[in-house]
C-alpha cells in the first residue's frame, strides 16, 4: 500500500483530496504546512483556523496528521522573493514561486525522507506520466501556477481534483461529511488570508508619493507609491472625472507613474513578448509548431510561435513569443505560460 502525505491546508479541495485517497486504497497521511503565521495591522493572520480545520478532517478520515513548519524557508524562498520584485518595479507571482520551492521541492523532499511515496495536493489539474495536464473544470484549472514544477515532482505527486468539477467537490465534501464543506475559497495573497497585496507590502517597504502622468506628458494627480501600480491597472489611482485611466507603465528612478484614458494605447496591448528564467516540464518545445499561451490566470488561450533569442547576458536563453493577436496587459515579472491542447510545457517570466 503507497503512503500518500497529503497537504492539508483547511480548505475543501485538499480535505476532499485526501478523502478520495484513503477510498481508493491509500495509506494516507494529511500534513499541515505551517508557512506563515504573521499578523499584519487590521488583519489576523488565519493560520491557526485552518490548522485545527485540517486537523479536524483528519481525524474524521481517522488518518495521521503532522504539521512541518516551513516558515523560514517559506519567508526566504517566497516572501523575499516578491517583495524584491516590487522593488524592482515588476509584479511577480508569489503562488508559482511557492509551488516550485515549497509545495514541490520542499514538502516533497520532506515528506520522502519522512517516509512517504509520494505527496498529494487539492490543485485542480491532472498529472500523467509526468505531465502537467489541465483540469477538467477550466474555470478552476491552477495549471497556470504550477508551470515551474518539475517532472520528477510530477511523478511522484497525486491532485485527484483535477479530475472534477468544483460543484462535484463540494458535493464530495458534503458526502464524506467533512467539516471543511461550506467553509469559503481563501482570497487575497496564498499566505495571508484576506489581505490584498497593498496593505501586504505597505509592510515591509518604503514609498513616496510621486506624479502620475497622462498620455500627453500632463500631471494629473499624485500616486503615494509607484512599487503599488502594475499594467493594466484601473482601480485605486484616485484620479476624478471623464473616461477611466488605465496604468501603462512606470518608472521606478523617477518614482512617476504613466496612464492613458487610450483603450487602444499601444503600452496596454502587445502582440509580442520576451520570456526569461525559462522552465520546461517535459523538455524544449518544437519551434515549428504553434502552441497557445496565457499570461495571466483565467485569461483565454492565444495561438503563439516561439523563438529563442539571445538574452543580455551571455549563455542567457530567452524567448520571444509571438502572439496571433495582441495581448492586454502583459505585465513584466509575472508569467506567460505555454500549452499544447490540455498539456501544459511550462513557460517562463515576462521581461
Amino acid at each position: 500500500m503507497k503512503k500518500v502525505f497529503v497537504g492539508l491546508s483547511g480548505g475543501v479541495d485538499s480535505s476532499v483530496t485526501a478523502a478520495l485517497l484513503k477510498k481508493q486504497g491509500y495509506d494516507v497521511t494529511g500534513v499541515y504546512m505551517k508557512n506563515w503565521s504573521q499578523d499584519l495591522p487590521g488583519f489576523e493572520c488565519p493560520w491557526k483556523e485552518d490548522f485545527q480545520d485540517a486537523k479536524r478532517v483528519a481525524v474524521q478520515l481517522g488518518i495521521d496528521f503532522k504539521m512541518y513548519d516551513f516558515e523560514t524557508e517559506y519567508r526566504h524562498r517566497v516572501v523575499d522573493y516578491m517583495i524584491d520584485g516590487y522593488k524592482q518595479g515588476i509584479t511577480p507571482n508569489p503562488d508559482i514561486m511557492c509551488n516550485q520551492e515549497v509545495k514541490f521541492k520542499l514538502f516533497l523532499e520532506t515528506a520522502l525522507a519522512d517516509g512517504a511515496d509520494m505527496i498529494a495536493t487539492g490543485h485542480y489539474s491532472r498529472v500523467k506520466d509526468g505531465q502537467l495536464l489541465t483540469a477538467k473544470d477550466g474555470n478552476k484549472d491552477q495549471t497556470y501556477f504550477l508551470y515551474r514544477v518539475t517532472e520528477e515532482a510530477l511523478r511522484q505527486s497525486l491532485m485527484p481534483i483535477g479530475e472534477y468539477q468544483k460543484s462535484e467537490v463540494r458535493k464530495l465534501a458534503k458526502e464524506f461529511d467533512l467539516a471543511t464543506a461550506e467553509k469559503k475559497d481563501s482570497q487575497g495573497i496564498c499566505f495571508v488570508g484576506k489581505v490584498g497585496i497593498r496593505e501586504f507590502l505597505e509592510q515591509f517597504v518604503e514609498s513616496e508619493p510621486g506624479p502620475i502622468i497622462e498620455q500627453h506628458g500632463v500631471t494629473i494627480g499624485q500616486h503615494d507609491g509607484a512599487i503599488f501600480y502594475t499594467i493594466g491597472q484601473r482601480h485605486g489611482l484616485n484620479v476624478g472625472g471623464g473616461l477611466p485611466y488605465y496604468v501603462v507603465g512606470k518608472d521606478m528612478a523617477k518614482n512617476e507613474v504613466y496612464v492613458t484614458t487610450d483603450i487602444d494605447d499601444s503600452r496596454l496591448w502587445k502582440s509580442e513578448l520576451s520570456l526569461t528564467n525559462l522552465h520546461w516540464i517535459n523538455g524544449q518545445p518544437n519551434l515549428d509548431k504553434t502552441y497557445y499561451i496565457r499570461t495571466r490566470y483565467r485569461q483565454p488561450l492565444t495561438g503563439a510561435k516561439l523563438q529563442i533569442q539571445d538574452g543580455p547576458v551571455s549563455g542567457e536563453n530567452r524567448l520571444l513569443v509571438v502572439l496571433d493577436e495582441p495581448v492586454r496587459a502583459i505585465t513584466p515579472g509575472q508569467s506567460a505560460v505555454i500549452y499544447d491542447g490540455d498539456q501544459c510545457l511550462g513557460g517562463g517570466i515576462v521581461v
